[in-house]
């Protein structure tokens, strides 16, 4: 398997419709490179969009979310490994795909978030590694969902899940 995933895109079929990425990996290899590997490997299918905040991002990735029992867990999973952080001046605005994470700078794992709508103040303080090229639809259908109240009023009553994600390389 080559190391240049110039020109690679995910196609993530979800209950809301399906939702292309292209990558940046001249921007975040590392982060592009772990997508991939999760995602050939079956690991997003059946998780879902955890949190979602219109106007803002929709997140998801996080393992926990495929057993409803473990909601009180939902956002703390990952795939017992973390991927360095990869700062760069990509610009968070709306289809921008990046990567969520804790306190800690390299903590990444599994879980992203797609935005929404602009999210500048991340910028440089979260990673980016791709870009939404198709998928408006599903986006605002994942954003705009009802959330349950209490908390920050991020978790939706019905979160939209990954039905599977398709790694396409180029020929």
């Amino acid at each position: 398997m080559s190391n240049d995933n110039t020109g690679v895109r995910a196609n993530v079929e979800t209950t809301a419709g399906t939702i292309v990425l292209e990558f940046l990996p001249e921007v975040a290899p590392k982060h592009v490179a772990n997508f991939i590997k999760l995602a050939e490997d079956g690991y997003y299918d059946g998780i879902k969009f955890h949190r979602t905040i219109p106007g803002f991002m929709i997140q998801g990735g996080c393992p926990n979310t495929k057993d409803d029992s473990k909601s009180h867990l939902w956002g703390t999973g990952g795939p017992g490994w973390s991927v360095e952080a990869e700062f760069n001046d990509v610009h968070h605005e709306r289809g921008i795909l990046s990567a969520a994470r804790s306190q800690d700078p390299n903590s990444a794992g599994s879980q992203f978030f797609l935005c929404h709508g602009d999210a500048g103040f991340l910028d440089r303080q979260y990673t980016v590694y791709g870009r939404m090229v198709s998928g408006d639809e599903a986006l605002d259908a994942i954003a705009n969902a009802p959330c349950k109240p209490g908390g920050e009023g991020s978790t939706p009553v019905e979160p939209a899940s990954i039905l599977k994600v398709t790694i396409e390389r180029p020929e």
